[in-house]
């Protein structure tokens, strides 16, 4: 676990954090933390802040990879069933065209809120010999701390890709890419980097007001790949820490949850943007009307989250 000695005690972490602060706690208040280590939802905020870099992201990982080898792990079982039983497995796998050299990875979500932009980008780079493939990366799995099964996961894509001769995933969810990071053995890039080596897509005319997702705030990759994709000033909106899955911690604490997606709606100037499909997706079903992920603009759809059939459009890419 994170060496917690380095705590200079600033607080800076509960200050900017709602969950923190609900509690009263700091990430070193390990004792507490430990009952409340599903309640948190891994966005990374009090790693960000803090002055001397204590990773609480890795602190809450840690604990929940304890608990969930502990006599927990049935409980644990039984309050997420629902993810589990679909993602341990993935039960919509399709490889079915899956093809050597590049593939394209669209995740779990991007296909089922953007079912139609989906289509889209799947014949554009099957003309370009790179097939679609339909699996979970394994990072829900992973955030439960679940470890063995993270193991299984991953060991099994790696398996698959070198089965199928695979150099290169293109993925459309920053989870998806962050999670893989080097451990697959083939390169990972993002959607727009390879629209922009096919020279495909649109260019979005004026300013666009982002929200970006958590695995991309600090390093900021997904947004200097889109960049040749707008046209105006990218303005960033951090008012909220998280859109409120991060984490699986909803469960917990919905009213914290809904609260990101208030702090946004309070705060936005304009439209906002983000390029995850669960953002989106989350940021529509709590009312946000004026949030959209960027692709469908770029691609020329401009979709709309389909949050009534997501789950019915997650089930057909099984047939695909």
């Amino acid at each position: 676990m994170e060496n917690l000695d380095k705590c200079i005690h600033c607080h800076k972490c509960r200050d900017n954090c709602d969950f923190l602060s609900k509690y009263g706690i700091d990430i070193c208040d390990t004792s507490r933390l430990r009952k409340l280590a599903y309640h948190c939802f891994l966005c990374g905020k009090c790693t960000q802040v803090c002055p001397v870099g204590i990773d609480g992201r890795e602190i809450i990982m840690g604990m929940r990879r304890e608990r969930a080898s502990s006599d927990e792990h049935a409980q644990i079982e039984e309050t997420y069933k629902g993810l589990i039983g679909e993602k341990r497995n993935y039960r919509f796998r399709n490889w079915k065209s899956v093809t050597s050299g590049s593939i394209f990875f669209p995740g779990c979500n991007f296909p089922s809120m953007y079912p139609k932009t989906n289509s889209v980008l799947s014949k554009l780079f099957a003309e370009h010999g790179i097939g679609t493939v339909y699996e979970c990366c394994g990072k829900p799995i992973a955030e439960l701390g679940l470890a063995d099964d993270e193991e299984m996961i991953i060991n099994g894509i790696r398996e698959r890709l070198k089965a199928a001769s695979v150099t290169e995933i293109v993925t459309a969810c920053p989870n998806c890419r962050d999670f893989f990071g080097d451990r697959l053995g083939v390169k990972v890039i993002s959607v727009y980097e390879k629209l922009t080596e096919l020279g495909a897509g649109k260019k979005i005319s004026g300013d666009v007001e982002l929200y970006m997702p958590c695995p991309d705030r600090e390093k900021k990759l997904w947004v200097k790949e889109m960049s040749p994709f707008i046209e105006g000033e990218i303005i960033i909106n951090d008012s909220a820490q998280c859109c409120g899955l991060g984490g699986s911690a909803m469960v917990h604490e919905k009213d914290i949850a809904d609260g990101f997606v208030t702090k946004l709606s309070n705060s936005a100037e304009n439209r906002i943007f983000t390029y995850c499909a669960s953002c989106a997706g989350r940021f529509r079903r709590k009312g946000l009307k004026e949030a959209d992920h960027i692709l469908p603009f770029i691609m020329g759809t401009d979709e709309q989250p389909d949050t009534l059939k997501s789950y019915l459009n997650r089930v057909m890419t099984k047939i695909k």
